[in-house]
């Protein structure tokens, strides 16, 4: 099965769980065509296919509950119960039983095509193993959530740089026009719950964002409460597409909570999963962070470090440190790195082939 027909074949699998939005596929699908990242971003359901067969030895590692699409813009700030700023990872619709290796290879995976699309400067074998060693420090001294308060200085610097003009971000939001749609009303009332106040009066929007998800319903409530705007959204969550992949273990119950719950970090108290919809506060100090997004001469290989470091926040919530350590004893050295660099040629390979045929599709509609 080549790239075109896996992706035909998952689309039609996914539109059994839910709705899905043409015309956003259409431009998911243009974005795939136009940049290796942002193919690789669109299609964990094509790396959860041919991963277990290009790594067949890395499989056979201690399971995790594990992120699945986990990438190097998979990661972002939000505030805690007490209104702190903690950085992390914010995305897990492709939540997952997996091997621990799964996680690292695709985090690994995705520096390299950062650097080959000039979004990272680092070299390839410094960034791999700044993310294996915040890994390992990470199950040697023990989990520790990133709070952007008197630590973690260098990080809070890289992340906080977007919001030095948060009207920015609401006039963008703002700018969107009001969806003339069908809104699902578990939606509707998954946002409502989140909102201060009952019956608050709002504009239903339909947000484009992401590329994994783009195509999905993604609806947001914007209200203007007490002097300033605020807003709420509702994404629809499907089954991983490790369950496609036909992935051993994996399971068509949407993990999404459950990763939430067991991962040791500080939770945001507006992302919970309702009835298959994923729902959260949106602003601007509770977004995913693009790498454009942060500013010049930021410390590359610090944040790969701490990247790893958290990923390892989410895998120490089902896996004893212990069991990890001991398999990664029995790795050759350059592991990841090695593993990561066959995955990208595999990428790189289906994206040159998306590509070209997504080209003679439109030259024959002409």
């Amino acid at each position: 099965m080549d790239i075109l027909e896996a992706t035909a074949s998952y689309e039609n699998w996914i539109r059994k769980y839910i709705r899905i939005i043409d015309k956003d596929l259409e431009l998911k699908h243009q974005r795939m065509a136009e940049d290796v990242f942002e193919f690789f971003r669109a299609t964990y359901y094509r790396w959860a296919q041919v991963w277990q067969l290009s790594a067949d030895s890395l499989t056979k590692a201690p399971e995790v509950l594990g992120i699945g699409d986990l990438h190097v813009e998979n990661f972002g700030t939000w505030r805690d119960v007490e209104g702190r700023l903690i950085w992390g990872i914010n995305d897990f619709d492709e939540a997952t039983e997996s091997p621990y290796t799964a996680d690292l290879i695709r985090l690994a995976a995705s520096a390299h095509l950062a650097i080959t699309t000039e979004k990272l400067a680092i070299t390839r074998g410094d960034v791999c193993d700044a993310i294996l060693g915040g890994y390992v420090e990470a199950l040697t001294k023990g989990p520790k959530a990133f709070v952007l308060a008197e630590d973690n200085l260098d990080l809070r610097r890289m992340a906080v740089a977007r919001l030095k003009d948060p009207g920015i971000f609401w006039k963008k939001l703002a700018a969107v026009p009001n969806w003339k749609g069908k809104v699902s009303g578990k939606a509707r009332r998954a946002m409502m719950k989140l909102m201060p106040e009952q019956n608050l009066e709002g504009r239903i929007l339909h947000r484009i964002a992401g590329l994994g998800s783009l195509g999905r319903e993604r609806f947001v409530t914007l209200s203007d409460w007490r002097g300033a705007l605020i807003a709420r959204e509702a994404k629809a969550l499907a089954p991983s597409a490790a369950v496609w992949a036909k992935i051993p273990g994996s399971t068509s119950r949407i993990l999404y909570q459950k990763i939430l719950d067991v991962s040791i970090r500080c939770k945001d108290p507006f992302v919970r999963l309702q009835d298959s919809w994923v729902v959260r506060r949106l602003a601007p100090d509770c977004s995913r962070i693009e790498l454009s997004d942060l500013p010049e001469g930021k410390d590359e290989r610090y944040l790969a470090r701490c990247m790893g470091f958290e990923t390892a926040n989410v895998h120490l919530g089902s896996q004893k440190p212990k069991a990890i350590l001991a398999h990664l004893k029995t790795l050759p050295k350059r592991w990841l790195d090695d593993a990561a660099r066959e995955m990208v040629e595999n990428v790189e390979h289906d994206q040159k082939k998306w590509s070209g045929g997504t080209k003679r599709t439109a030259k024959a509609r002409r």
